[in-house]
């Protein structure tokens, strides 16, 4: 049962600032409930276009309330459909999708509420809002026009339709994925093709067996189901020692989502020319331009500086390390030439030689619940905040969701998250990220302060039986990465919804904090922290913890040319003058992974059809931001360096310093002033060539 408002029942998607409750969402009621905010924010809207007050309290604020209460509800249906998919919820959203857009595209296109802008920016008003207000108006404007406020009437209908076309085709590439990834698996019976396999794999698909169908299953005998879920496909390919079933798994990972009535072709292709359209519409000339408009890069010959130096760092490496494993293969007996499918697995053979450990030996010392401890620790250590958990305090969509408060050194509350951490193929999305569950806002709900709650989602390897999860370096890594965003998120300190916490950070911006994080994962005292055997409570061995960092650099080449095919494929794809047909959007990734792969992709290779990022994601012409980002926290990173890492008291004053500048700035400020306050200086890649141990190998590269 919904509060009462005005004398109707509210449900959940009504809610806008309070913890959802995720108890009462019923999907039936999404489709009535949406239109009646809709409705609610239509009225609001004409009552604002009616009175036009050129100052922030009567222009901007209505805005933002508008926006909190649509982004609240939005926000929930999103989330819903990532972690708790089903047929139902999809056709609820897909009903009202069109309808969201629509409001959303009106407001941002009315002209009387532009000019109010336009005015409120050149009047003496505008020199007292502070400089996140100042942002904001410049924001506003900036988007307003990217949203077609100027075009011609016929201009502006199709401008529209282009845009629920493209919500439209978004949600169908990503379900198209998710089926895909939900319909393809293996059942093995023989344990011949199982050699090799860690003991958390076989559990795992066991385990995955049971749930479908073959209740005997277990993780000695079987039979094992795999999957092209990630906590199944990866440690198959490295570690499965039967090859042809490591080439089918491949294959058909690279092929998602590629063929039949999932097939995601038609899908990109419609994608990428209406992206095209649409910029070509608001007077650019592509959509990778239109991109950069609202990005901290300030341009695509910038963008292209940088990941031409990095490819030029990164390509002898990579052919250093193809050499590696090709010669470690013949060594050990495979006489057939090294394909795509065998690198990841003779790769994993080659670090364990050549580091002494394995990355499942390295499982046991990683129990969920430790790794927690040992990130909130970090957290209080770096930046002053308490981190405790509150399950049952509020409801959460599964079982297996922890919920947390954040408080500062006083016990005051800051902000709250849910942590979802499991891997659960048959309804929730692949990958992990953060997420805006409330933001934080002084005035916009209720004209109190609300605090930032956010959503951390990883794909982490579940329990199996009773014991905890363990997780593989990477899966601690990643979660290091959704929470450096959740630190973002929770410690702003803006209080206009507009810009508070990762809201209004350009995108090429917004993973410096996250790639920030993982660096922890490599510093000795952090990473002996989080660590404690499961089974003896021993911490991560010293002598282990030298190996982990010696790998870090262990094909980086290889790992930092992948990221630059994507980026560069990413651009290219965008930046096309006219629309792209199949063959040509398929030659112009042959064309950029000649020079950005050491072994060329099979000719079918379709794993463009389950790019989320860059097709239904936030990464469309911005894939980049990975690494324009990664050089800023890396430069951030150095500064602790610099300061002393074993220096406690140095520590403390440089993590305050990176929370009062880069976390509690929030969308206020541009990211390179944020970035200068609390460098003192603009950035530069030397420190990520330094990390990736590449800085040598710059000079002279092909």
């Amino acid at each position: 049962m919904g509060k009462v408002s005005g004398g109707i029942e509210t449900g959940p998607l009504m809610r806008c600032g309070e913890l959802p409750r995720f108890d009462l969402f019923e999907t039936d009621q999404v489709v009535p409930d949406v239109r009646r905010l809709l409705g609610e924010l239509a009225e609001a809207l004409d009552a604002l276009e009616s009175r036009v007050d050129p100052s922030w309290d009567g222009l901007v604020l209505p805005r933002e309330r508008m926006n909190e209460r649509l982004g609240y509800a939005g926000g929930l249906v999103s989330h819903m459909l990532a972690v708790r998919n089903s047929d139902a919820l999809r056709a609820a959203h897909e009903s009202v999708q069109g309808e969201v857009i629509a409001f959303g595209l009106r407001q941002a296109q009315s002209p009387v509420i532009y000019e109010g802008l336009q005015r409120l920016r050149a009047g003496s008003a505008f020199a007292a809002l502070d400089g996140a207000q100042q942002r904001i108006v410049d924001c506003l404007l900036r988007d307003a026009r990217h949203s077609g406020v100027g075009l011609e009437p016929a201009e502006r209908e199709r401008f529209n339709a282009i845009q629920a076309e493209l919500a439209q085709l978004a949600t169908r590439f990503n379900n198209h994925v998710l089926d895909a990834t939900r319909a393809f698996s293996i059942l093995v019976r023989d344990p011949a093709e199982m050699a090799g396999t860690p003991p958390s794999l076989r559990a795992l698909a066991a385990q995955n067996a049971r749930e479908h169908g073959e209740p005997a299953a277990t993780a000695e005998a079987g039979p094992w189901r795999l999957s092209l879920d990630a906590p199944v496909l990866i440690p198959f390919l490295e570690h499965g020692a039967c090859r042809p079933l490591r080439e089918r798994l491949y294959r058909a990972n690279l092929g998602r989502a590629s063929s039949g009535e999932l097939d995601n072709t038609p899908v990109l292709e419609q994608i990428l020319a209406l992206r095209q359209e649409m910029a070509r519409l608001l007077g650019f000339e592509s959509y990778a331009a239109l991109s950069l408009d609202a990005k901290m890069a300030p341009s695509l010959a910038a963008v292209d500086d940088l990941l031409e130096r990095l490819r030029r760092a990164a390509i002898p490496g990579a052919r250093a390390d193809l050499a590696s494993v090709r010669a470690f293969a013949a060594e050990h007996g495979q006489r057939e030439p090294v394909e795509l499918w065998d690198v990841p697995y003779w790769a994993e053979r080659l670090r364990e030689q050549r580091f002494d450990y394995s990355e499942e030996a390295l499982r046991p010392y990683f129990p969920l619940p430790r790794v927690l401890e040992g990130l909130f620790a970090l957290a209080k250590r770096l930046f002053g905040v308490e981190i405790v958990a509150a399950d049952g305090e509020t409801p959460v969509w599964h079982p297996d969701v922890r919920f947390f408060r954040v408080r500062d050194a006083a016990g005051q509350p800051l902000a709250a998250f849910f942590l979802d951490p499991y891997s659960r193929p048959g309804d929730k999305r692949g990958g992990a990220w953060m997420d805006d569950c409330i933001g934080r806002t002084r005035r916009a709900v209720d004209d109190v302060l609300r605090l930032p709650v956010a959503y951390l989602v990883c794909n982490q390897s579940p329990p199996v039986g009773d014991a905890p999860s363990l997780m593989a370096f990477d899966e601690v890594l990643t979660l290091f990465h959704e929470f450096g965003h959740g630190l973002q998120h929770m410690l702003t300190r803006v209080d206009h919804g507009m810009a508070s916490g990762i809201r209004n950070i350009e995108w090429d911006a917004v993973e410096l904090p996250s790639q920030f994080m993982e660096n922890w994962c490599y510093h000795r005292e952090t990473l002996l922290g989080l660590s404690k055997h499961v089974e003896t409570g021993e911490p991560l061995p010293i002598a282990l913890f030298e190996k982990i960092s010696q790998a870090r650099t262990f094909r980086a080449g290889s790992f930092m040319l992948r990221q630059l095919y994507f980026a560069m494929l990413d651009l290219a794809l965008h930046r096309a003058g006219s629309a792209l047909g199949r063959e040509r959007i398929f030659a112009l990734q042959a064309e950029i992974a000649a020079r950005t792969t050491v072994i060329p992709p099979l000719a079918e290779d379709r794993f463009l059809c389950s790019f989320g990022h860059i097709f239904a994601g936030g990464y469309a012409a911005g894939y980049y931001s990975y690494k324009w980002a990664e050089v800023l926290s890396a430069d951030a990173f150095s500064a602790f360096e610099e300061a002393g890492l074993e220096d406690p008291r140095a520590l403390e004053e440089t993590g305050r310093r990176f929370r009062e500048t880069v976390l509690a700035s929030g969308g206020g400020l541009p990211p390179m002033q944020v970035f200068e306050a609390f460098r003192g200086r603009t950035p530069t890649p030397d420190a990520l060539l330094r990390h990736s141990g590449l800085a040598e190998t710059l000079e002279g590269a092909a």
